[in-house]
């Protein structure tokens, strides 16, 4: 899958800028932080466990999560952002993996997120990726998601720094991923828009697998 290429080339050639960007950006989020503490909530009350990290990036959510008392281990296409991760955050476990092909056993995860890593996958995708979300979180498990807004999609060529990047951008409205996700089995539980007034807002679903 040549996206699949692109996406891991682009973000590789980004990595050091990106975890620049992003080593502090929680901070600034009180609502993201928010939804985290709910999931860890959530994930905890079910009994605990490991919880996969999809596309974690740099691993500042992930790292996040474990201080908040969350088994939490963090998978991402590229390579150049896990050795980042690792060095960064020697606490959690990071391995590279692709959400299309996830590598996690069945009912081996006690909870799920992926924070704005759904924003490269083609629609005609999503369904194997939520079907592998659902095989990989145990009955009753929660998911978190997070991602752009809207209809359009759009070819990004440079970023983070200005460097030269070949990836699509996808926005999606909450009752389109929510139909996805009952499709693959999961129950949509509630999804929260932020930054409604701005051109490309940005949503936050809450799920649970059935």
């Amino acid at each position: 899958m040549s996206w699949l290429a692109d996406t891991r080339t682009s973000y590789d050639t980004v990595a050091a800028s990106y975890a620049d960007q992003m080593r502090h950006a929680l901070a600034g989020e009180p609502y993201l932080r928010a939804a985290l503490a709910l999931f860890a909530d959530k994930v905890l009350a079910g009994g605990g466990g490991p919880v996969a990290d999809v596309g974690c990036g740099p691993g500042e959510v992930t790292a996040h999560l474990h201080e908040l008392g969350v088994d939490a281990f963090g998978v991402d296409l590229s390579p150049g952002m896990i050795d980042i991760a690792r060095h960064d955050h020697p606490g959690p476990r990071f391995e590279v993996g692709s959400m299309t092909d996830l590598d996690l056993a069945d009912a081996s995860v006690a909870g799920l997120l992926a924070w704005w890593s759904l924003i490269h996958v083609p629609d005609d995708e999503m369904p194997a990726v939520f079907g592998h979300f659902h095989r990989a979180l145990r009955p009753g498990g929660p998911l978190l998601l997070g991602f752009h807004v809207g209809d359009e999609s759009r070819l990004k060529t440079a970023g983070y720094g200005g460097h030269p990047m070949k990836v699509h951008v996808h926005r999606r409205r909450p009752e389109r991923v929510s139909a996805w996700l009952r499709e693959a089995g999961f129950t949509a539980e509630a999804h929260l828009l932020l930054d409604p007034d701005e051109d490309v807002p940005q949503a936050l679903l809450f799920a649970t697998r059935r």
